[in-house]
C-alpha cells in the first residue's frame, strides 16, 4: 500500500488590484527650467493609466532642504510636505534633465534625504536633454537607486533636444512615439509595482 503523502498546494490568494500610488518627482530646479513642460505630458499619461494615481514632488520647491543632511528644524519643516508622498508610494517616476553630463545637485539632495522610502520600489525614468536626451543623467540614476535598493524599470523615455520637440504651446509636435514609449514605460512600472508590493508584505526587505 502506497502511504506517500500528496504534495498540498497553497491556496491561492486574492490579487490585489487596486490602484498603486505613484510619486512623480520633477527633478530641475535651474532658474528658465523646461522640465515643467515635459512634467505636464508625463502627468497626463500618469493620470490617465487606470492603474495608477499619482502624487508630485518638485525639486523646485524644496530650496529650504539643506545639503547638510543634519535634522535640523529647518530640515524637518522642509521635509514634512515631501517624506509622507515618498514613505506613502508604491512606485515612482522621476524626471530628470542632464546637467554636465549627470542629473541635477538639487535631485541628488532630496535623495539622499531619504533611504527607507525608496527601497524595493521600482522607479521608471524620464529624461530630457540635447543630442543625448538626458540617457547619462539616467544611467547615473539607475546606480544611485540600485544602492537604495530600489528597482529602476528597462525602458525609458527621452526627448532629445527637448526644446525643439515641443510647440509653443507645450505639446509635442510628433507625440507618437513618446506616447508608445510612455505607454510601455508606465506598464513595466506597474508590473513591478505590484510584486514588490506584494514581496514587501509578505517578506519584508532586511
Amino acid at each position: 500500500m502506497d502511504t506517500t503523502t500528496a504534495p498540498t498546494t497553497a491556496p491561492a490568494t486574492a490579487l490585489d488590484t487596486a490602484p498603486l500610488a505613484v510619486t512623480v518627482v520633477i527633478g530641475s530646479n535651474r532658474h528658465g527650467r523646461f522640465g515643467p513642460v515635459v512634467a505636464d505630458w508625463l502627468l497626463t499619461h500618469v493620470r490617465d493609466h487606470p492603474d495608477l494615481t499619482v502624487q508630485v514632488v518638485d525639486v523646485a520647491e524644496t530650496g529650504d532642504l539643506p545639503t547638510t543632511l543634519a535634522p535640523t528644524p529647518k530640515a524637518t519643516a522642509a521635509l514634512a510636505g515631501i517624506t509622507p508622498k515618498l514613505a506613502g508610494a508604491d512606485a515612482f517616476v522621476v524626471l530628470t534633465p542632464e546637467y554636465n553630463h549627470s542629473y541635477p545637485a538639487g535631485l541628488k539632495n532630496l535623495i539622499d534625504w531619504h533611504f527607507t522610502e525608496w527601497r524595493a520600489k521600482p522607479v521608471a525614468l524620464v529624461s530630457y536633454g540635447g543630442l543625448a536626451g538626458g540617457l547619462r543623467a539616467v544611467e547615473h540614476l539607475r546606480q544611485v537607486f540600485a544602492e537604495l535598493h530600489a528597482v529602476t524599470v528597462r525602458d525609458t523615455v527621452s526627448f532629445h533636444n527637448a526644446g525643439a520637440s515641443f510647440d509653443d504651446d507645450g505639446r509635442l509636435k510628433d507625440p507618437s512615439a513618446p506616447d508608445a514609449a510612455a505607454k510601455a514605460m508606465l506598464d513595466q512600472l506597474v508590473w513591478w509595482g505590484r510584486a514588490l508590493k506584494d514581496a514587501r508584505q509578505v517578506r519584508p526587505l532586511v
